[in-house]
This record gives C-alpha cells, structure tokens and sequence, in this order.
C-alpha cells in the first residue's frame, strides 16, 4: 500500500517533521491541528472560545484536501489543557459533524504547542 502526503495552505504549515494528512489508500490519517491562522503562523487570539472554532476549520481544511469532509471522519482525538472547556468543544463539534458522529476521545493534557488549549486530528474513511 503506497501512502501520499497531503496538505494545503488553507491550515497552517507543519511545525515539524510532519505532515497536514497522510492518505493510505482510502484512508486519511489528519495530523493534529491547534488554533493557528494559517495566514500569520499565529495562535488565534481571544482564548478558548476564538481556537475551538479555527481548530475546527483547520482540521476542516486538511480534511478538505484529503478529498473528504469532517462527514468522513470516523475517530477524532481532541486534546484540552482544562477539562473544563470539554462542554464547549461539544458544542463547536455539533456544527461541524452530524449523526453518526464519529468515534472520540477526549484527552486531558499539560500543555500544547505554542500555548495552544485545545489541538484535535482525525482519521476520515473515504468513499
């Protein structure tokens, strides 16, 4: 099985020895995306309640580059350095994903990547 890089400058450029998504076969395998404008490289400003939604639209837009959506994603891995925020991702989820929502898990961490309170990736199963 052959296995493609994927990326796109509608999300912020990799950090590191990275990619945006790996596709293998019809599987997309998205990286972790924080809260970054991929415009400037910068974390959002306004806290959590301005990275939760352009943590999803970064994650959108890698999903969008694999061929897909966020309707193909079948697990997607968010991480929070406060739990308590755990209400407000579900929510901004909501309008991102529909029924069947996909498989998640939740991770409770000590911090992210340039301050970052809030990183997700996803695995997305094409047709």
């Amino acid at each position: 099985m052959s296995k493609t890089a994927v990326s796109t400058p509608d999300a912020p450029a990799a950090i590191g020895p990275y990619s945006q998504a790996i596709k293998a076969g019809n599987t997309c395998y998205l990286s972790g995306q924080i809260a970054l404008d991929p415009t400037t490289g910068q974390l959002v400003a306004g806290g959590i309640d301005a990275e939760i939604p352009r943590m999803l639209e970064n994650l959108k837009a890698v999903a969008e580059a694999c061929g897909g959506s966020l309707a193909h994603a079948v697990k997607v891995t968010v991480y929070l350095t406060d739990l308590a925020n755990f209400a407000k991702v579900n929510e901004a989820m909501k309008a991102c994903f529909s029924e069947p929502y996909p498989a998640r898990a939740a991770i409770g961490v000590a911090s992210l990547p340039r301050g970052a309170q809030v990183e997700a990736d996803a695995v997305l199963v094409l047709p």
